[in-house]
């Protein structure tokens, strides 16, 4: 009992450690699109040339998933973490001193990308499985998930606040974010630092196979490619309504502020959102709250198309939405886990973010597209709705095993 209790302080540090770390990374990641107006009005870049960028930033930040997980796995994560705040100090640095087309491309799309990437989902949902215990993974990953959610909260009304200050603009506001990437360092030290002991023993348990091996084994899982496939859907209609959401706003006459408050809003109902996620998928299986999660959405967004397009719809829209929004990670991660175990969670996992984020690309670049050639998004939130409950359908014939 003494044993258990004298753990228990130590689990909720780990938690609001990869909490804060997510926090800080998915903030960051999912109020890009609120750069969108700002960069287009003061530059010479086309909306559709930044939707590029923000699609290409996409694309990377999947790249970057499973190979911080294999290098986290390989030299340790701490090295991994504080390099991709350096990078985010760079990248902050570099965009509003060469605000050109390729220049933002680096900065945003490259350095940017790889930044975030660096201290996202798989390597920090790999040190949270490393150290909790598998009963509590669920829930544990919930919480931690819902640090991303409360970055999104908070990173929403600081950007759309600091962009208006004519002495700040978006310029200023990525330098606020270089300062506030420097907090990942101390932070990453501690949480890596206190899972040697963990990385030890999981390597020793499983030396037998090896991370190729782990790799070539998981792509001939059926279940797994169904992930795949489903996380696929889940980014292009996810990346479309992060990039695009503010530019619908303006299309409907609305004020800048609405895009922003709704999107603080969709991180607050996400923060609840995790939490319930991860306590149902400690109860039942991860691909019957997937099914939900996914059905949810397709009926969501299905219900806002024929919706009156105020201020109050769009809230209550984000609200329902938010709900969802990232809380589809922690059951793709846990039956990633269940399928394969925890030593190369990190890469495993980080390789269905890669599939998230190639829809991720599709769903903004094509939605830069299609609002340039017809003036509207129209026909793409149809899409949007079709590829949530292919999402939902996918889920089923996964065969998960059993929680201990």
């Amino acid at each position: 009992m003494t044993h258990t209790a004298s753990k228990t302080p130590k689990l909720w540090a780990v938690i609001a450690a990869a909490a804060f770390i997510l926090l800080i990374t998915i903030g960051m990641r999912m109020t890009l699109g609120l750069f969108v107006q700002p960069v287009v009005n003061t530059t010479e870049l086309s909306i559709t040339q930044f939707s590029l960028i923000i699609a290409v930033f996409q694309l990377m930040w999947g790249i970057s998933q499973p190979l911080s997980g294999a290098l986290a796995d390989r030299f340790g994560a701490f090295r991994v973490l504080s390099g991709g705040a350096v990078l985010l100090v760079c990248a902050c640095l570099i965009a509003p001193n060469i605000p050109t087309y390729w220049g933002l491309m680096i900065a945003v799309g490259l350095l940017l990308a790889f930044g975030t990437g660096s201290g996202g989902f798989s390597i920090i949902m790999g040190q949270v499985a490393a150290q909790v215990p598998a009963h509590k993974r669920g829930l544990a990953s919930g919480l931690v998930n819902a640090g991303g959610s409360a970055g999104q909260f908070l990173f929403a009304p600081l950007v759309q606040g600091l962009v208006v200050l004519p002495e700040v603009g978006w310029t200023g506001t990525f330098y606020v974010w270089g300062t506030i990437a420097l907090l990942i360092l101390p932070v990453s030290w501690w949480l890596a630092g206190g899972n040697n002991a963990a990385h030890t023993q999981h390597t020793q348990a499983t030396h037998g196979q090896s991370l190729g091996e782990a790799v070539k084994t998981a792509f001939k899982t059926p279940s797994y490619i169904l992930l795949h496939l489903s996380f696929f859907a889940c980014g292009f209609h996810i990346a479309f309504l992060v990039t695009h959401l503010p530019t619908e706003v303006a299309l409907c006459g609305l004020p800048a502020t609405v895009a922003s408050t709704s999107i603080a809003i969709i991180g607050l109902a996400n923060i609840a959102g995790c939490v319930f996620s991860g306590w149902c998928t400690s109860r039942v299986r991860g691909k019957y709250v997937l099914f939900g999660l996914y059905t949810s959405r397709a009926t969501m967004i299905l219900i806002y198309i024929f919706s009156p397009k105020t201020d109050f719809n769009f809230y209550i829209f984000a609200a329902a939405l938010g709900f969802t929004w990232l809380a589809t990670v922690t059951p793709t991660a846990s039956i990633t886990g269940k399928l394969f175990g925890t030593r190369y969670l990190a890469t495993l996992f980080g390789l269905t973010m890669l599939s998230h984020q190639i829809g991720g690309f599709l769903g903004s670049y094509i939605g830069g597209i299609v609002i340039t050639q017809f003036g509207d998004y129209g026909w793409m939130w149809y899409a949007d709705a079709l590829l949530a409950g292919t999402a939902a359908l996918l889920n089923l014939p996964i065969r998960e095993p059993e929680t201990a």
